[in-house]
């Protein structure tokens, strides 16, 4: 199969593509909580809510990872942009209607909350939002077809820095437009118009990144010519990446020890994502502006250490020790905040920078190498639904968790990332830069 090598691709369309979309995701975040509470939840509603993205992702995201590898990663993130843009409008529908009453219920074990009509218009946005949710495994994908493996590290370090500069500015934002007489409107509202702007930009200034005709002959294949020793313009056999299936990703050498990894990290991290905003309200008792501005900080955090910090480390020390000695830090970080006080959560949040800043881009840059040019899209498909799996139990055991055992939940999150280190020490074995 022949084809032409364009002109590589600029990264930089997509960064901008994935700063847009959370920066609309962390607009809503700091009074996500509140308005669940407002019309009725609890934390374990705040948890559910939470949990249907992944719950839907978990149906969306391989389906769409393996369309990518067929139709091109360019539709696909148009695809999943869109969907995202239709789940804000809903979001926004709900602010405006009554709050009627569909179920009371009281539970020692459960908690009390009331299930109104606003709260199953949030579960049904975040639930659409989920099920066109590929575009991170897509992203993922993208930068792959574009990257040579030795700047893949340095490319998804990237990659989280535009999605940490959403974090500083959604939540920043968010705190300033929350305080208007409008209320959380005026946020949400910032939202839709946010994600109205990352569907056309991907519609006109993000290129595509694969493009071959029906039979799997190229038409443009724009990559890097040195990224794998397969032709440059070779684009994957389209019959066979229409027969791969859930299984044949799993009998894949070390994808499968990947994806525990992937699996647990994201477990760990939604016991914290759902419990932290609770704690936050109820136990360290912060405003909506307070949280805000805690995201925005911790968000800085991890720009300075994914930024200089990670492209001066990953250039002296291999994905794996990254993995290793990043997970341990991250680790600590949750048990500082079992402390419940104010000081000591912003201590934290330094060391989750430095974790979660030198592990995640290493481990998502080793999935990419493990996964090779052709399986690029599914491999990050499924990898997705094992990071939907473990947001679904993360999101509501954490709440349910935080109900029972209160800033102590933070402990398990501690225990689940600590395991991950010690799994991580077997990832050294991995030849995966022959």
């Amino acid at each position: 199969m022949t084809g032409k090598i364009k002109k590589e691709i600029s990264i930089y369309p997509l960064l901008l593509v994935n700063f847009i979309g959370t920066m609309g995701l962390s607009l809503v975040l700091p009074f996500l909580i509140f308005l669940v509470e407002r019309f009725g939840g609890n934390a374990l509603i705040y948890g559910l809510i939470s949990s249907m993205y992944p719950f839907f992702q978990l149906i969306g995201s391989p389906l769409l990872g393996r369309w990518s590898d067929i139709y091109g990663r360019k539709k696909v993130l148009f695809l999943s942009q869109t969907g995202t843009l239709i789940s804000w409008i809903v979001f926004f529908i709900a602010l405006f209607v009554p709050v009627v009453a569909l179920a009371d219920v009281s539970s020692h074990t459960l908690g009390s909350f009331v299930i109104t009509v606003p709260l199953l218009l949030l579960f049904a946005a975040r639930a659409f939002d989920g099920l066109t949710g590929g575009n991170v495994s897509v992203s993922n994908a993208y930068i792959a077809d574009i990257t040579e493996e030795k700047d893949r590290s340095k490319n998804f370090g990237k990659m989280s820095i535009s999605t940490n500069m959403g974090f500083i500015v959604g939540p920043a934002l968010a705190g300033i437009l929350s305080v208007t007489i409008y209320g959380e409107a005026l946020p949400v509202l910032a939202a839709i118009l946010i994600s109205l702007a990352g569907t056309i930009l991907i519609a006109f200034y993000v290129p595509e990144s694969r493009r071959c005709d029906k039979q799997g002959h190229a038409d443009m294949y724009v990559e890097k010519p040195s990224i794998s020793p397969e032709k440059p313009g070779s684009c994957p056999d389209i019959t066979l990446v229409r027969k791969q299936k859930f299984r044949d990703v799993l009998q894949m050498k070390h994808i499968p020890y990947m994806f525990l990894i992937y699996f647990l990290l994201f477990l760990g991290f939604n016991t914290f994502y759902a419990a932290f905003p609770v704690h936050a309200a109820n136990d360290l008792q912060w405003t909506i502006a307070e949280l805000g501005f805690f995201f925005s900080f911790l968000s800085i955090m991890l720009v300075i250490v994914q930024g200089p910090v990670l492209s001066y480390v990953s250039k002296r020390y291999p994905d794996t020790s990254l993995v290793i000695f990043g997970s341990f830090v991250l680790g600590s970080n949750f048990v500082l905040l079992s402390f419940s006080n104010t000081y000591v959560t912003y201590a934290a949040a330094v060391l989750f920078a430095v974790g979660n800043g030198f592990m995640w881009p290493s481990i998502q840059s080793m999935l990419s190498k493990l996964a090779g040019k052709e399986n690029q899209g599914i491999v990050q498909g499924v990898s997705g639904s094992f990071m939907s799996i473990a947001s679904i139990l993360g999101l509501i055991g954490g709440g349910f968790i935080y109900e029972l055992l209160g800033s102590r939940v933070f402990i398990v999150s501690a225990i689940i990332v600590f395991i991950v280190s010690m799994l991580s020490l077997r990832l050294r074995s991995f030849n995966i830069y022959k």
